[in-house]
């Protein structure tokens, strides 16, 4: 009885007599959050789709989701506190042999975080994040001269020209995208062009995902706002200024061998820094943030090291 127009179609998906809407919806965010969705085929829920795992799971969360006024927030919250979300990834032998694929979810998926996450996590770690909500689209870093390479029949996107001021540090999701030439950094990590609709993306693991995080302008400043931060915070000691910036990019404390791993490498990049100035001058200059006054610019840049070691750390980028 709904009317023959858009109108009808939303209150038709919207209804509460017809639970697919419901039911992709928290299969998509299910996907997002454990890596791999209660129906394998997000992009199919039809007959030539996948069968849920866990059907009565799925009914119940779509009923619960249209139930609560489809409020998103909640379902997250509902998910990420449970039990299941909550369990480590380590498999035991038994297993890896009656269950390798976790379809009993007795275990956690460990996957990279998709490309947006794995930006805004280093931003945040370094506490250059700008977490202000809406707003027009953003241009970050990227590499000269990539656009006007392209043809392009607007003379507003012939060059790209970089943000300026806090629009540099804003969340991944305000990133100007252009569909012939997307952000570099995010291609790099399966992130897609949105010249077509993609339901799952790819989640690959490449040598060049490294060299993005070694020496990308925005994971650099990140490594030395991350640096900076914890030596104007934490404690005099090294050791405690380490473990804290590990936590912070982690979600977890270190054990003593990976503080005296790091310590360690921060002892030689101060070695090499105080005898090298002009080094010091060149990695503390890369980004736009400034570098605080009265800062000791050698220990600073050894400690930027440290900081850049961590966020290439695997588990500072995979869900665990």
């Amino acid at each position: 009885d709904t009317p023959r127009n858009r109108l009808g179609l939303a209150e038709w998906l919207f209804s509460g007599d017809q639970p697919l809407t419901a039911r992709v919806a928290v299969n998509r965010y299910w996907h997002m959050l454990f890596g791999k969705g209660i129906v394998v085929t997000p992009e199919d829920f039809g007959v030539q789709g996948a069968l849920p795992t866990h059907p009565e799971l799925l009914d119940w969360m779509a009923r619960d989701f249209m139930d609560n006024g489809w409020d998103l927030r909640r379902l997250l919250k509902t998910m990420v506190m449970s039990h299941t979300y909550r369990q480590s990834s380590l498999a035991s032998e038994r297993m890896k042999s009656e269950d390798p694929l976790n379809s009993l979810l007795a275990r956690s998926n460990s996957y990279r975080l998709p490309a947006e996450i794995i930006r805004d996590n280093a931003l945040a770690a370094s506490g250059l994040l700008v977490r202000t909500i809406g707003g027009a689209s953003v241009k970050p870093y990227q590499p000269p001269n990539l656009w006007i390479e392209k043809s392009s029949f607007s003379h507003d996107l012939l060059r790209y020209r970089v943000s300026k001021g806090d629009s540099l540090y804003r969340r991944s999701m305000y990133t100007f995208i252009r569909r012939t030439q997307p952000h570099p950094a995010m291609t790099v990590f399966d992130a897609p062009s949105r010249e077509v609709c993609t339901i799952r993306r790819e989640n690959t693991n490449t040598p060049l995902q490294a060299l993005v995080l070694l020496n990308d302008v925005q994971f650099q400043e990140a490594s030395r706002a991350l640096a900076q931060r914890v030596m104007l915070e934490v404690g005099e000691t090294k050791e405690s200024q380490i473990a804290q910036a590990f936590r912070l990019a982690t979600s977890r404390r270190p054990d003593n061998r990976e503080v005296d791993v790091l310590t360690e490498l921060f002892q030689n990049q101060k070695g090499r820094f105080e005898r090298d100035p002009e080094a010091v001058g060149q990695l503390l200059s890369i980004g736009e943030s400034p570098v605080r006054k009265g800062v000791d610019k050698a220990e600073l840049a050894a400690m930027t090291v440290v900081a850049n070691t961590i966020l290439n750390h695997d588990e500072t980028y995979t869900k665990r």
